[in-house]
């Protein structure tokens, strides 16, 4: 499981923003690899990210 996974996700569920935390408990992936997924996704501009208040990022599809 990878990025791939973590995309298709996010794309089947375009309403609605996912931290890492949250990805990691619907897909069974550890929260490492999806960290690493996700950095790899938003330096590629593969999906849409912001800032939460604890300096944390939330992902949703990029339409």
């Amino acid at each position: 499981m990878g990025q791939q996974d973590i995309y298709d996700f996010l794309k089947n569920n375009k309403e609605d923003w996912y931290t890492s935390k949250d990805l990691s408990s619907h897909l069974g992936i550890s929260i490492g690899s999806v960290t690493m997924s996700l950095k790899k996704l938003r330096e590629s501009r593969s999906v849409k990210f912001q800032t939460t208040k604890r300096n944390m990022y939330k992902y949703m599809f990029k339409k």
